[in-house]
């Protein structure tokens, strides 16, 4: 819908009994976060904060905590959008059906940002005045979770150069100076780096722009991911079916319709920043990052906070994942020849697994049916955008592929299939997510891309092998068909020595884990300790390995999945 403000969404959403209103005074350190946890874990409703202690505005969250809350709030516009990504993914169908393609291109129009003059309702606040919500208990400060971080090229200055990106914003805590300075902490790929390189260059702050707040279709914008040469703005207005209005105040650009308005310079040294409880279900740790000068704080007379809580995954974060999938549909796909579908799988975190099926078009006459053009595929993903950051690449073939988003029967299909005396590939010092701590580099580690075809190589089982493990290990449980969990402390070199000499026919692959029976107990938890607690380079060994020309092998792989010292802790409340 074509919502105004952030508060015409609220009231629709608690008109048609979306949203519940607590009048209690609520703590924003910790508390606040504690209720928006408890209710998304129950699939319930968004919720409004009136009595936040030490802040006279009210906040709101779980906004986008489920798929058809979503549908519901860009119910109006969210059809016109897909007919609008179609027609850049098919353009023929614009001749087919020129009418179609008459509406979209005069729904279009929203897609302009509109310059005015600054709303009256602004007031100058300070940092201190805003809702100071910390969600974890050893997090740094309080953050900002659902920022629209406004920059723009200084080559190329411009409404319609600019990004807006949602990176995290620290208010409170470190040695930020109070209501002066606030931390900006932007990964690895995001386009606010582009506009800040070239200000490094040139030897000037970057003046950025934070909007909080606004119609929902601003706040999703932010996150969604666009090309370089498209901003942001556009598809703000698009999804909001309203043009993006804005200001220009003392070279600062404001959004007329957000709530809150935080304007400054990011200045070219660095403070540290963090920690923070992130999307990995970690903390990730104190580092020196940009920071933002302070100049000017705004806020609308009746604005509401939005804010989020972010850890380990599903979250209310998982949602925007679901939201830009069911309106991109198939623009990935289309972007890479032979790929057929892909997933980047919630439940390790997003980054760290992507599972992805592609076709081998080329050689059909091929017996062996070994993987060629899945290769080919595989690299194409892993140069695309944030798909670059994907630590593990599993592709399969599209011959009697499982659907991609049943993990268990993915990954049932792959092990079936895979050899691995030949289908591990790897790429060391490289980048991974910035937030991903199973390597000792921040933003690098490596990458294994496993892809397997062709026909059925081993039947998996889900009998638990007797093992009389040696000293140092003591559980050993069967998370599904072919996979095989070991826990303990103990060498790893010593476990794969006896490993080598018993019989493990039916098992596929071995993670070493601190806790067999917990990874055991849901294939969620195994995908998340699997993959976030290892960096293929380091912790990828095998049975009877070998090293051929370069080329890793072995007869079953071992993932070390065990907690290292260099990892960053656990989130827990």
């Amino acid at each position: 819908m074509g919502y105004s403000s952030l508060e015409e969404c609220v009231k629709d959403l608690e008109a048609n009994g979306y949203l519940i209103r607590i009048k209690e005074e609520v703590n924003p350190n910790l508390e606040i976060a504690s209720r928006h946890l408890e209710e998304f874990e129950k699939s319930g409703k968004a919720l409004l904060f009136e009595n936040i202690k030490g802040s006279k505005y009210p906040a709101v969250s779980n906004l986008f905590g489920s798929l058809e809350r979503s549908n519901f709030i860009f119910r109006d516009s969210i059809r016109k959008v897909k007919k609008l990504i179609n027609l850049q993914i098919n353009p023929i169908e614009g001749f087919k059906n020129p009418l179609a393609s008459l509406q979209s291109a005069f729904y279009a129009f929203n897609a302009l940002p509109k310059k005015v003059s600054l709303p009256k309702e602004f007031e100058e606040i300070l940092i201190s005045d805003l809702p100071q919500i910390k969600c974890w208990p050893d997090d740094g400060g309080a953050f900002i979770t659902l920022p629209q971080v406004f920059s723009e090229d200084i080559d190329n200055p411009g409404i319609m150069n600019s990004n807006l990106g949602m990176y995290r914003i620290q208010i409170s805590g470190n040695n930020f100076i109070k209501n002066k300075e606030i931390g900006i902490h932007y990964q690895i790929h995001r386009g606010i780096g582009i506009h800040q390189k070239k200000a490094i260059d040139k030897g000037v702050p970057l003046k950025v722009s934070i909007f909080v707040g606004g119609p929902p279709s601003h706040t999703f914008s932010s996150v969604m991911p666009l090309p370089d040469n498209m901003s942001e703005l556009t598809f703000a207005g698009i999804l909001g079916a309203k043009r993006f209005r804005y200001s220009v105040i003392d070279g600062y650009t404001i959004s007329a319709d957000a709530d809150f308005v935080i304007c400054g310079e990011i200045a070219n040294d660095l403070k540290p920043e963090g920690p923070f409880g992130d999307h990995l279900g970690y903390y990730s740790l104190q580092h020196d990052f940009p920071y933002l000068k302070v100049k000017k704080v705004l806020a609308k007379k009746d604005a509401i906070w939005p804010f989020t809580v972010v850890g380990r995954p599903p979250q209310e974060d998982s949602q925007f994942g679901k939201l830009i999938h069911s309106m991109t549909g198939s623009v990935i796909e289309n972007e890479i020849p032979g790929l057929k579908s892909v997933n980047a799988v919630d439940d390790a975190g997003v980054h760290p697994l992507l599972l992805a099926i592609g076709s081998e078009r080329y050689t059909p006459y091929n017996p062996t049916r070994v993987p060629q053009e899945l290769l080919t595929i595989a690299n194409h993903i892993l140069g695309t955008g944030q798909l670059s950051l994907a630590k593990y690449l599993l592709i399969i073939d599209n011959e009697n592929a499982p659907d991609i988003n049943d993990k268990k029967a993915f990954f049932k299909h792959l092990l079936e299939r895979v050899d691995w005396s030949r289908d591990l590939h790897f790429q060391t010092k490289t980048t991974i997510d910035t937030l991903d701590y199973s390597s000792k580099e921040l933003n690098g580690g490596s990458k294994l891309i496993i892809a397997a075809a062709g026909q059925l190589k081993r039947n998996l089982t889900l009998n638990n092998p007797i093992l009389d493990l040696p000293i140092g290990f003591k559980n050993n449980c069967v998370v599904m068909d072919g996979i095989l969990s070991i826990d303990g402390g103990g060498d790893i070199n010593i476990l794969i020595k006896y490993l080598e000499s018993k019989n493990l026919k039916g098992i596929a692959i071995i993670t070493l884990v601190d806790d067999a029976k917990f990874v055991a107990e849901s294939f969620s938890n195994w995908l998340w300790v699997c993959f976030t607690r290892s960096n293929p380079s380091h912790d990828v060994y095998g049975l009877n390995m070998k090293i051929l020309n370069k080329h890793f092998s072995c007869s079953i792989p071992i993932i070390d999945a065990r907690i290292k010292p260099h990892h960053a802790p656990i989130l827990s409340r």
